[in-house]
């Protein structure tokens, strides 16, 4: 079965792919209810605990340079397999840990094999290119629901069974999706016959080659910098006085930000019709008033849950339409293009979550949305030059 021939693509099949990434990523983002829980039990302080979540996006992004360009050189399908039983071992020695040392150097592994998401994502978008906007905004939507559920699975689970059973669960659910991958997922024959090292050249190479891809990885950065900080530091800034939540509390507001992330296939039906950059306007705008809402308000909960539902329907509407931009371009570079665009969109997470942590430590939650804001400003300064330089060919 040639997937980029096949004109119609059955709908389990997409929705087995958008479940599958959502388990898979969600691994990446457990960690972040439970700072303080894994901080106290290795007698270590917030900063050190707080390098978590930093360390697994490291991973996740030497992952999607170092092996996600093999999507265009192997079987999509073996790689992906391989990748998440790479995965379930490394579950199986992070449920073990023994220090912060053996939680840090996990947290990377499992960043490193989560990348199989990624694999899945251009994968989708090739099986149907007349559906592409479609089928990626499903997975894309998967993708989002696990990252955002994720807190609230992970401080769940913490709060009856302890830290280390949310990545049993995890275990144990994605052992399930890797044996329905293995039985359903079509193989996908590669179009790179190149060396390893050419193949990396050749990711590269596309960085320079599209200028659209330029842009979008920069707003990614910017936009998945901002989001990194807010959610790596919201546990420090709920856990605090005057809020004093738990674990689960904390997790809670991983639902109200799922709201966001439901918007994500109609953002991928906009991209199929046009009209991305208006909607990517109003996406920083939303993000823009979140912050304020949450600075001037910073010790109200309803001012929190409005602010976190405001700052995830801009921050997922901005990066649906990104990757939904991205995979118009060279359909036989999909997964080296992918790999410069999240590489990228991942380096500004860790970085996003540094400087978090940073602004936390010397001056509060007002630093962090100092952070925040010059972020989303850059966001708007970069595509007001793309509506400069395109005009009235992208709305």
């Amino acid at each position: 079965m040639n997937p980029n021939k096949t004109n119609k693509i059955p709908a389990y099949l997409i929705m087995l792919m958008a479940v599958s990434a959502g388990i898979t990523v969600a691994n990446i983002y457990y960690n972040q209810p439970i700072l303080k829980e894994i901080a106290s039990e290795f007698g270590v302080n917030e900063a050190s605990a707080g390098l978590i979540p930093m360390l697994s996006q490291i991973g996740y992004g030497l992952g999607l340079f170092f092996i996600t360009p093999l999507g265009d050189k192997v079987n999509k399908k073996t790689l992906i397999v391989s990748l998440q039983f790479l995965l379930i071992s490394a579950l199986v020695l992070f449920y073990f840990s023994a220090s912060i040392v053996h939680v840090w150097i996990l947290s990377v592994l499992i960043g490193l094999f989560t990348v199989s998401v990624q694999v899945i994502m251009p994968m989708a978008a090739g099986l149907n290119p007349e559906q592409r906007g479609k089928n990626v905004g499903i997975v894309f939507t998967g993708l989002l629901i696990g990252i955002l559920a994720a807190r609230v699975f992970s401080g769940a689970i913490a709060d009856w069974l302890g830290w280390r059973n949310v990545y049993l669960v995890s275990l144990v659910a994605v052992g399930l999706t890797t044996v329905l991958l293995t039985l359903y997922l079509p193989a996908a024959r590669p179009n790179f016959e190149g060396s390893y090292p050419k193949l990396l050249a050749s990711a590269l190479q596309q960085f320079g080659r599209f200028k659209l891809l330029r842009r979008l990885s920069f707003i990614g950065i910017l936009q998945f910098g901002l989001l990194s900080a807010f959610w790596t530091t919201l546990t420090f800034h709920l856990g605090s006085s005057p809020f004093n939540f738990g674990s689960g509390t904390i997790g809670l507001f991983g639902i109200v930000a799922v709201a966001g992330a439901l918007v994500a296939p109609i953002m991928g039906k906009k991209a199929d019709a046009g009209g991305v950059t208006r909607v990517r306007f109003l996406a920083i705008g939303l993000i823009i008033f979140s912050v304020l809402i949450m600075w001037f308000f910073q010790h109200s909960v309803v001012a929190m849950v409005v602010g976190v539902l405001l700052l995830d329907i801009g921050a997922q509407s901005i990066q649906v339409s990104n990757v939904a931009l991205m995979y118009t371009l060279d359909e036989s570079s999909h997964s080296r293009i992918n790999t410069i665009y999240m590489t990228l969109f991942f380096t500004g997470g860790a970085l996003g979550t540094l400087a978090g942590i940073l602004c936390w430590q010397f001056g509060g939650w007002n630093w962090v949305m100092i952070e925040m804001l010059v972020s989303a400003i850059g966001v708007i300064l970069l595509l007001n030059n793309e509506r400069k330089e395109v005009g009235s060919t992208v709305k």
